[in-house]
């Protein structure tokens, strides 16, 4: 199974506080733990929203706004894509993780990312092959 783990953004990351040396080598050590035990696929941190722009759908019509955005509880300062055997072994391994906000109450959230089964008949054979042919495609580009 694959998860999105989701370091939820405070007042202090949108702010463009930078982590600590003590908190970069916690997090560097643990995410190293993550690699050696064959979980962690990929993570990045985030800039705040202040650097970014969102582009709202309204039938065929686009807006782009631009941030900050004030929404901060449903804001992301980064993220980890993890492959393990279960949820509860996800949330086990996000109980282990320092602490991305030192000095206040932050949150880690962890969803499940869709594969191709869970669409069921909706996802065609042909569609399937050019998802997967798409996605070695990226692949290739990756390395």
């Amino acid at each position: 199974m694959r998860f999105m783990v989701i370091v939820k953004a405070t007042k202090e990351s949108e702010a463009g506080e930078m982590p600590s040396e003590q908190l970069l080598t916690e997090m560097g050590n643990y995410n190293e733990e993550l690699v050696k035990a064959g979980i962690m696929k990929a993570g990045e941190g985030l800039h705040p929203s202040s650097k970014a722009k969102r582009v709202r759908f309204s039938g065929k019509q686009r807006t782009v706004i631009d941030g900050p955005f004030p929404e901060t509880k449903e804001l992301i300062a980064g993220y980890w894509i993890w492959e393990t055997k279960s949820l509860n072994e996800a949330v086990e391994w996000v109980k282990k993780c320092p602490n991305p906000m030192p000095g206040e109450d932050s949150d880690i959230e962890i969803r499940q990312i869709y594969e191709f089964d869970d669409f069921g008949d909706a996802l065609t054979p042909e569609m399937r092959k050019h998802f997967d042919d798409l996605g070695r495609t990226r692949e290739g580009q990756t390395k």
